[in-house]
Formats: structure tokens, sequence, C-alpha cells
């Protein structure tokens, strides 16, 4: 059982990048179609600190999560943590370190992408203080290649 005081949140490098994503193939609900070496590499070239891992001292990847900001909204995605690990404080540990760099960048809001079927998700969110707003409605469109 990994403790809190046995882990480490720091930002993801390009060496890190075929761990995430086997991490995420073994820990997140769902993929993504940037879960590919190119899109986790344009994120870490364009915004190096966005990507945030949890290690355990052994280096063992326990968790993950993007805090992205746009210079006016604060987004967070791919919040994860392996399975053999959830319930111990790292989710709440990623969160803490993610909204910390969203006040240090100005940031007012943030706010979190999660899958409507991902019940678990929904509920670590909801413990987090994090809920839907009802107002909106998510549309997307996939962009060409």
């Amino acid at each position: 059982m990994a403790a809190m005081d046995d882990l480490r949140i720091r930002a993801a490098v390009a060496a890190d990048i075929d761990a995430v994503l086997a991490f995420w193939r073994a820990a997140a609900e769902g993929t993504s179609i940037s879960d590919d070496p190119a899109g986790v590499t344009r994120l870490v070239e364009r915004d190096p600190e966005a990507l945030l891992l949890a290690e355990r001292a052994d280096g063992e990847l326990v968790g993950t999560v993007i805090a992205g900001f746009d210079g006016w909204r604060c987004h967070l995605y791919r919040l994860a943590v392996h399975p053999e690990h959830r319930r111990r404080g790292i989710g709440g540990a990623l969160l803490r370190a993610a909204e910390e760099r969203f006040v240090r960048l100005g940031g007012r809001r943030a706010d979190a992408m999660v899958l409507d079927r991902n019940e678990l998700g929904r509920a670590a969110w909801r413990a987090a203080e994090y809920g839907p707003e009802e107002q909106w409605t998510r549309w997307v469109k996939p962009l060409p290649a």
C-alpha cells in the first residue's frame, strides 16, 4: 500500500510518454483519438507542466491528470489512478497539484471532462466537490488529421 509520504507529483517529460500511454490503457476509462505518442508529445511540448504524474518513491507510475489552461479556463482531463492504488488519496493529491497550478497561472474556474458512463470517475469527481453544470451541453467535432 502506497502511503502519501511515498508519493511524488511531477510534470511529465518526453521520456515518460510510452509509460503514460501504457498506464492509461490499464487505469483510465476509455480512450481518446489523441492517446498516441504524437498527441501526448504535442501536449508535453506545448505545455510542459500540464501532464502531472503521481509516482511512488520507487518510480512506479500510480496516477495522472492533465491540467490544461488556455488563458481563460482551466480544464482537467485524464484523472486516472491505477486500480491497485485507488482510495489512498492519490487522485486528491493530483487534483490539489492541478488546482495549485491553476491558481499560479491566474485561473479562476476548473472544469473536468467525465464520461457519462464512467460511474467510478463521476463518484471521484463528486468526492472532490466537482459537479455537473446542467445549463451546458458539450458539443464536439473531430478535426481533420
